[in-house]
């Protein structure tokens, strides 16, 4: 506790007057509520298409609105309102090389009520070999305008049966996804398709601090409020809800309070653009349907944060930075942060190639330096994705040096005065 408290001292007096201005208004009784808030029970754990992420986005624009953001695209709410498709599949006909298809081995993403695809219906073909980045294929390809053929190593077999999810929900894209599972590219292959298509409603929650003189180069902080809801099949302690506390509302509590920090310093040269992302559970919907709507040109840095809420690997007054070695944000960031004690290190987990499986990666595919912060110990985090990942859990007080930390490190960044580099895409997957 003395090494915390030393590193919140810290950050004050050397902060400068920039920081110095508005930087109590981080605190730890205020994190905490609203955390409270968004991890409590009656939130139901917050899953997609749910009234209990209803209650989140509307506790969350309530915020947005007592801070005094501006609404997303000068409209008359902080909802990002966008719409995906439930695909029931009522009836599946495929051969490859011209024997019946094995059934767990082909999988189709498409949001229109029949597909007719063969080997010369202007496809193009990707292959995921062993080694690549399945999810990461595959939502590029969810998130493209071409018809893709995916044919996917059988090292992969495993994902594969997992996602996307069959008959699930899937973005609204304009193209059809094929999946075949395979060890060699077939000859020939057809697929004839029939279901039923539900579109189903949902929402980020976005508010906006217009920038002073560079309005139109834009700064993102960004966490997503979605989770996993109730589940009566693995209840631990007879308790069936999955509230979240660290995954993820940390994140969005933080970028809630970095809201709240910037908008008291009123001193942002960029414009500010604090988004709450839905439905990055079931695939990062909301951080793609959220990242068409800007030229990544404009967009300067993403700050997405991740599961603050227990200590790093590091211990106190620490984090990582998912892709630290893809820009020089990270080297921006901790030369923000010298005096403090408080330290960003490398993601230390780079088998599970963490910088491509959260909301920062839409954009950071697209040049944008786009980074995660989190502190979870993703080979040995006790609580996550399970019923006990509540407030319980956290540490308030390291969670809310973290906060202040990214309030700091990123004031250069904020005020126009430095400029990421930014992402090589010709070494991205």
């Amino acid at each position: 506790m003395k090494q915390l408290v030393f590193s919140f001292l810290s950050i004050v007096v050397l902060g400068n007057a920039y920081a110095q201005k508005s930087l109590k208004v981080i605190k730890v009784k205020e994190t905490e509520r609203i955390e409270k808030m968004l991890s409590s029970d009656e939130m139901q754990g917050r899953r997609t298409f749910t009234p209990g992420i209803e209650k989140a986005a509307n506790f969350i624009a309530g915020e947005f609105d007592k801070i005094g953001l501006q609404k997303w695209n000068n409209g008359n709410s902080y909802l990002q309102s966008f719409s995906m498709i439930r695909a029931k599949v009522t009836g599946i006909k495929a051969s490859v090389d011209g024997s019946a298809a094995d059934p767990k081995k082909i999988n189709v993403v498409s949001v229109f009520p029949t597909l007719n695809m063969n080997s010369g219906s202007g496809y193009q073909v990707v292959t995921i070999a062993k080694g690549a980045n399945y999810v990461t294929e595959v939502r590029k390809a969810m998130g493209g305008s071409k018809n893709t053929l995916l044919l996917v190593d059988t090292s992969h077999a495993a994902m594969f049966a997992r996602f996307p999810q069959r008959g699930g929900q899937y973005y609204p894209t304009q193209n059809n996804v094929v999946l075949l599972l395979t060890d060699k590219a077939p000859s020939s292959l057809t697929v004839e398709l029939k279901q039923e298509i539900t579109e189903m409603p949902l929402a980020n929650v976005v508010g906006i601090l217009p920038g002073k003189s560079k309005p139109n180069e834009y700064v993102i902080f960004s966490g997503h409020y979605d989770h996993l809801g109730i589940n009566t099949r693995n209840m631990v302690n007879n308790d069936s809800i999955y509230n979240g506390a660290n995954d993820d509302a940390a994140g969005t509590t933080a970028m809630i309070m970095l809201a709240k920090y910037f908008s008291k310093l009123k001193d942002n040269e960029r414009t500010l653009v604090f988004a709450a992302f839905t439905a990055e559970e079931i695939g990062g919907f909301g951080a793609t349907y959220f990242s068409k709507q800007f030229d990544p040109a404009q967009v300067m840095a993403m700050f997405n944060i991740e599961m603050i809420g227990t200590e790093s690997k590091w211990g106190k007054n620490s984090a990582y930075i998912t892709g630290f070695e893809k820009t020089n944000m990270g080297e921006i960031l901790q030369k923000n942060l010298e005096g403090t004690g408080f330290t960003f290190h490398p993601d230390p987990y780079p088998t599970q190639q963490l910088f491509y499986r959260s909301d920062n990666a839409t954009l950071a595919r697209l040049g944008v330096p786009a980074h995660t912060i989190s502190t979870s110990k993703m080979d040995s985090e006790p609580n996550y994705h399970k019923a006990s990942d509540e407030i319980g859990t956290l540490d308030m007080e390291n969670m809310t040096a973290i906060i202040r930390a990214i309030a700091l490190s990123s004031r250069g960044i904020v005020a126009g005065k430095e400029t990421p580099t930014r992402v090589d895409t010709s070494t991205l997957r």
